[in-house]
This record gives C-alpha cells, structure tokens and sequence, in this order.
C-alpha cells in the first residue's frame, strides 16, 4: 500500500462518512489530526507532579498524601499507555493499516474509529477476545 499525504489539518466541519470510500485519504487526514491532538492534550496533561512533599505532617496528612501519590501514579501510567496507542495508530496510518483488525483484517468501521480512534480490533474480534478471558480466566 502507498502511504496517504501527511496532513496535520482536515476541511472544517468535515466528519466521515460510510458513504465516501473506507479510509480514503479525507479519512486517514480526519484521523491523523484526531489522534494528533489527543496527544498534544495528553502531553499536557502528563505534566502531573509525582514528587511528594517532605513536609511532616500528621498521620492523616500523611496517608492523604500517599494516596494523593498513588493516584498521580496510576493516572500517569493511563496517559503513557494511551499514548502508546495513540503513536500506534498514527504508525498504522503511515503502513496503510489503520481502520483493519488487526485479528482478522476486515474493517473496524468508522463508528468504532469515531468513538475509540486507537481501536486495532473490530467489534466483533473485541467481543471474542472478551469471551475467551472470561471462560479461561484472564
């Protein structure tokens, strides 16, 4: 496959649509400028302070503060794993994979691609992914 034309920005009030041909270069544009800006927002979110204050306080400030710490920890891990799949996705776009499973090569479809933009599964290959977790255990 060719790579599509590297463009940061889409027309204005453009949204794809099931009526244009399946990851067409407007959609690939849409979803790169998409996914783009989710990780410029991400990356200022990520500015979290981990660092705890050495101040010492009472026994309750301290527990508040080792939550608080957690808390930061757990959210900054969210952010770096979505921004894993964020540069994911826009390396599928480049290869000419994006918007295929990845399980079974047919179509994600753009409302799965609207709602999650990093989605690599269809919703039918999420469901049997699921399925078999549950019914083994993992």
């Amino acid at each position: 496959m060719t790579n599509p034309p590297r463009r940061d920005t889409v027309e204005e009030g453009y949204r794809p649509s099931v009526d244009e041909p399946y990851m067409n270069d407007r959609q690939l544009d849409y979803f790169r400028a998409q996914l783009l800006t989710m990780r410029a927002e991400l990356s200022s979110e990520m500015g979290i302070d981990l660092s705890t204050d050495n101040e010492v306080g009472d026994e309750a400030d301290l527990a508040n503060r080792t939550t608080e710490s957690a808390q930061a920890a757990r959210i900054q891990n969210h952010h770096l794993l979505l921004k894993r799949d964020i540069d994911a996705a826009l390396r599928r776009i480049d290869d000419g994979s994006y918007g295929y499973c990845e399980d079974t090569g047919e179509e994600i479809g753009l409302s799965r691609l609207l709602a999650r933009p990093m989605a690599t599964l269809s919703v039918e290959a999420q469901e049997r992914r699921e399925r078999a977790a549950r019914q083994y255990g993992q």
